[in-house]
């Protein structure tokens, strides 16, 4: 008889972490995330979409204290990739850049890398029903260029994937290699006022000497 055995190589990780009653944690940021959009009301320009609306604060939140709560769960969950990943236990996981975005209904990111750093991520603070999708996109393009067929009306093993969507929800934490090209999905919510943005932090993390 012959042995037929599946094996899997290079896979590309996507870990997710679930905060449990993240409703009062949730809502100090967001108090801190309006301050700061008031402080600085034109932010910066990168994968969001000014004209659209949305706002991208300066990428150094990390270094501020109405930020610790959440560098601490950043660093639970980096601390639990480590010991997942075998990571030299001389070494730590150090968030490089942090920032927050508020995406309005109508606003989206572009598709986008994470130059410079080891794993990005994100921490959803408020969304939405319907606040838009993360979507990551199969990082070898030679699968994209020439795809095999697949039973119709089937849904394809994980394996054969070459796009996967995530849906925003509060309180969940996603990280992910930064070379992983991402994008988000416009902001379709039917919610009212400053219901209906979708709101998030984000960061860059490096391994360094502990």
């Amino acid at each position: 008889m012959n042995n037929f055995v599946k094996k899997s190589y290079f896979p590309t990780l996507i870990f997710q972490m679930d905060i449990s009653d993240p409703e009062p944690f949730n809502q100090r940021l967001l108090d801190t995330i309006y301050k700061e959009q008031e402080r600085d009301l034109k932010g910066i320009s990168r994968s969001n979409f000014t004209e659209l609306g949305g706002w991208h604060s300066h990428n150094d939140l990390h270094k501020s204290p109405d930020y610790a709560e959440l560098v601490a769960q950043i660093k639970i969950a980096t601390d639990m990739m480590s010991k997942e990943l075998g990571y030299a236990t001389d070494s730590t996981i150090k968030i490089g850049t942090m920032w927050s975005i508020i995406n309005p209904p109508g606003s989206s990111n572009r598709a986008h890398v994470h130059p410079g750093c080891l794993w990005s991520g994100v921490y959803y603070i408020q969304a939405p029903e319907g606040a838009g999708n993360i979507e990551f996109i199969e990082p070898r393009t030679s699968h994209l260029m020439n795809q095999p067929r697949y039973k119709a009306n089937s849904k394809r093993i994980k394996d054969c994937w070459t796009k996967v969507r995530f849906a925003p929800t509060a309180g969940r934490m996603l990280i992910f290699p930064s070379w992983l090209y991402h994008a988000v999905d416009p902001n379709m919510s039917k919610e009212v006022g400053k219901k209906a943005h979708r709101i998030i932090c984000s960061f860059n993390l490096n391994q360094v000497k502990a």
